[in-house]
């Protein structure tokens, strides 16, 4: 996370990764302005380029190809990204609703989320049609459709409604593709049976006679059954009924027609049109709030009718970016006026594709490579980026004539850039820190007598009769841009310890650090973090006591947690019981270290982040418990020494050696590709010398997985020993409750003569 040197004076807030939007973050990152933030709002990690999509269901580009990676372009652009569902704005306080997670504040907002199917409009469309929107759902069901062709053995019937030319073009993608499949399987590619629905007398009716004509001689070509005039009325499992009530069996449905606005834009009070599309003016803002901006298909221009062409959201990225850039600066917008004809240019499957604008249509394989250049030249723009030490950021001196403020936050602004005070003088206001506060309810325990909503100066709790206090303290700066979801992680990583001495949980005191800025600004990184924080408190029935909060460069968070335990310490599950022949067991995959690294110097897949915190999330409370009942006999959960560092720490202790087993262990996806680059974790230098406790290091230093043995952890799984005639059971029974990469990788042996007590096995 890149720590910023001017204090957070404005917030843009952009709700969706479409094209308008991927063209402001990447503007931004090479022209940042002082003191404004960039926080993207999306459901996925990647958004897929529509010129390129066809192209990939014919299978002429991968996934990667045809998709921006929006995590690693937020990095690059200095925003952050969070990942959830919007479903409302709350425009009398400035801030955008979200499924699961708290109101996201903006100053200026900005929406583009694309077009959502009208599935609803039509009984049983929603349950048994496949919508080309959103993609990431339709490729998952694309490489169902794929994966199931590829095995049958029978007659496939495919459905395609809708004739513009998203529909054509999607259509003859998947025949090309299926074709070739069953093809290459020497298998008869008739067998595949092609249906187009639409309710137009014409296909592709926005496009000119010629055009048409060229796609119908190819659709006839190919054997495609073309239903004109021709409006599906309802959807049954495996079969559509039209509006003269004929009916069509079909193995696939896939739904391509006009789409709508999202039904969440009904109760914002915006105004839309007839379609659920915001209008906006030709500023690109809203109609009814000038703080909130739409571009590409979900905005509705009043001034001009445009069809929802991607070519209209990609041209609307730079005014959309000079208005924001306009708007927090306080000066006057400008207007955008799009063109009145456009060049599309439409793939039939195969690598030939035909060029529409206006009249003017032609074909060939050379307009397929024109458009494949074209597509691979946008898409470089959002893929490959200069490294991040080649950007000259505008100099922070310049930040308080940089956006427009009210007097009230100029004498705010003045403080926070100001030399801070050390001491008591680095502490978050008071007033900040009770609003940020005053909505957080921590769970109410008997045993906690003086707690967080008390004015003491410190917590009194009880320790029950029969149980005894386990201490355990841990604190890092933040590695993502997320406080919500790193308030997760930092109260997750701090909760390990308590678990894997089969404790309880009872109370928390939290130390939070959070960067200087607008008292606005602060309290809401602080109300986000400590809301995701006390989620899994409240979660792990752990109160919340108190805590410190102070000002500093970077965001940072830990807590001071006490446990209750049985006084005996017979049933204390510690990391020094380790016996011979007990199987080692390790509940997630590592590989944290090396991926945020990477994700650091853009790097990392999206996707692998995105699994590497969903990883990070998952309490070791269950998993420590399930561990006990099996009979474990040591135990610790993995931070930042690394795998090899807290093997260690149980095997000297408890007096044996132990085989490792590189193949056994379960990574992190991209965990491998990282090290493999050579990118590795600050700490990391460190672990590795603990490379002494290996017997066998000179074998095995090549071993692709060698660097992850060292790669330090956070919120990492549960290492056990467990004895092996309970172990096959121990893990079905940890991957029942959810640790789905629970592996064996390795086993405990008695100790040799050799001072190395780790051997490396593949």
């Amino acid at each position: 996370m890149q720590a910023p040197d001017q204090p957070v004076l404005r917030d843009i807030v952009l709700v969706g990764g479409g094209h308008s939007h991927v063209g402001v973050l990447k503007s931004f990152a090479m022209k940042p302005i002082p003191g404004v933030r960039l926080t993207l709002i999306c459901t996925d990690m990647h958004t897929p380029y529509s010129g390129m999509l066809p192209g990939y269901v014919a299978g002429h580009y991968d996934y990667d190809s045809v998709h921006i990676d929006l995590s690693r372009l937020a990095v690059f652009a200095g925003a952050r990204l969070y990942r959830d569902e919007v479903i409302g704005l709350d425009r009398s306080n400035n801030k955008v609703l979200c499924r699961n997670r708290p109101p996201v504040p903006y100053d200026q907002l900005s929406i583009n989320i694309g077009s959502t199917p009208q599935l609803a409009q039509v009984p049983g469309a929603a349950d048994f049609a496949v919508a080309v929107k959103p993609i990431q759902r339709f490729n998952d069901r694309w490489l169902a459709l794929l994966d199931r062709v590829q095995k049958s053995i029978g007659k496939t019937t495919i459905a395609v409604v809708g004739a513009g030319a998203g529909g054509v073009e999607l259509l003859l993608a998947m025949q090309f593709r299926l074709r070739a499949e069953l093809t290459a399987r020497k298998r008869n590619p008739d067998d595949l049976t092609f249906h187009l629905f639409t309710n137009t007398p014409n296909i592709l009716p926005t496009h000119n006679a010629g055009v048409r004509q060229r796609f119908d001689a190819v659709l006839a070509e190919r054997k495609v059954v073309v239903h004109r005039l021709a409006e599906v009325k309802q959807v049954f499992a495996n079969q559509l009924q039209t509006a003269s009530g004929e009916t069509f069996a079909a193995d696939e449905i896939v739904w391509v027609t006009r789409a709508g606005g999202a039904p969440w834009l009904r109760q914002t009070g915006l105004e839309l049109d007839a379609e659920g599309f915001i209008k906006v003016t030709d500023t690109l803002q809203t109609v009814t709030d000038p703080n909130i901006f739409a571009a590409g298909d979900i905005a509705s221009m009043i001034n001009y009718k445009l069809e929802k062409a991607g070519v209209f959201a990609v041209r609307q990225g730079p005014p959309l970016t000079e208005n924001l850039r306009r708007a927090v600066e306080g000066v006057p917008l400008e207007a955008f006026h799009p063109q009145t004809t456009w060049l599309a240019l439409i793939s039939t499957g195969d690598k030939y594709a035909v060029a529409s604008r206006g009249w003017l249509g032609f074909a060939g394989t050379w307009v397929w490579t024109w458009k494949d250049w074209i597509d691979r030249r946008f898409m470089a723009k959002f893929q490959d980026f200069p490294a991040m030490d080649a950007l000259s950021p505008t100099p922070a001196a310049a930040a308080p004539n940089s956006v427009k403020l009210s007097q009230e936050e100029s004498l705010q602004a003045i403080s926070a850039i100001a030399m801070r005070c050390g001491g008591c003088g680095a502490k978050v206001g008071s007033t900040v820190l009770s609003r940020a506060l005053s909505n957080l309810h921590p769970v109410d325990r008997d045993d906690v007598i003086i707690g967080l909503k008390d004015p003491d100066d410190a917590a009194v709790v009880r320790v029950p009769p029969g149980k005894a206090m386990v201490h355990s303290v841990d604190f890092f700066r933040s590695f993502i841009d997320d406080p919500y979801i790193f308030g997760k992680v930092a109260a997750n990583h701090a909760l390990g310890d308590i678990w894997a001495m089969g404790a309880e949980a009872q109370s928390a005191t939290a130390i939070a650090t959070v960067p200087s800025g607008l008292e606005s600004k602060v309290e809401d990184v602080l109300f986000q973090m400590m809301t995701g924080a006390l989620e899994v408190l409240n979660e792990a029935n752990c109160a919340l006591v108190g805590g410190h909060t102070g000002e500093g460069k970077e965001l940072a968070l830990g807590f001071a947690v006490n446990g209750l335990i049985d006084d005996d310490p017979a049933k204390i599950l510690r990391k020094n019981g380790m016996q011979p022949g007990d199987i080692l067991i390790l509940t997630k995959p590592i590989g944290t270290g090396t991926l945020f690294a990477a994700h650091a110097r853009l790097a990392a897949k999206g996707r692998w982040i995105d699994a590497a915190l969903k990883s990070m999330v998952i309490s070791n409370r269950l998993g420590a418990k399930c561990l006990t009942e099996f009979g474990a006999t040591a135990c610790t959960d993995l931070t930042g020494f690394g795998l090899l560092g807290h093997l260690v720490e149980m095997t000297r202790p408890s007096g044996v050696d132990a085989e490792l087993n590189l193949t056994q262990l379960p990574l992190l996806d991209g965990a491998e590709e990282c090290v493999a680059l050579g990118i590795v974790s600050s700490l990391q230098s460190a672990n590795v010398r603990l490379r002494r406790a290996l017997r066998n290091q000179e074998a095995m230093v090549k071993h692709p997985r060698y660097p992850l043995i060292f790669d330090p952890q956070t919120a990492g799984g549960l290492l056990a020993s467990v004895p092996a005639d309970r172990v096959d059971a121990c893990i079905e029974a940890l991957r029942a409750l959810g640790y789905v990469h629970t592996a064996a990788i390795g086993k405990i042996v008695a100790q040799g003569e050799a001072l190395e007590p780790i051997v490396l096995v593949v």
